[in-house]
């Protein structure tokens, strides 16, 4: 059971790295915004439902996508900072 956790957990950040980086594009709390932060959702219940998760992984995986939007957005942070004029 821990290795599917920690399996989809690895999804769940790899997932929300680009849709972080997508997030520091976008106004905060506009629809692109909110959908930035949600898209990864879809998947995520995708692969809980179908490799049979228990609950225990919920909170897990929650953590790891926004682990996965925090790597994403400071990535593009530096990125943008370090980017010739």
């Amino acid at each position: 059971m821990w290795t599917k956790i920690a399996i989809v957990s690895v999804i769940c950040l790899l997932v929300n790295i680009p849709l972080g980086v997508w997030r520091e594009h976008t106004r905060k709390f506009s629809w692109q915004w909110i959908l930035a932060i949600h898209a990864s959702i879809p998947v995520i219940v995708a692969l809980r439902i179908q490799l049979h998760l228990s609950p225990v992984a919920i909170p897990i995986n929650i953590a790891a996508a926004i682990v996965g939007q925090l790597i994403g957005s400071r990535l593009e942070r530096r990125r943008l900072a370090h980017k010739p004029s």
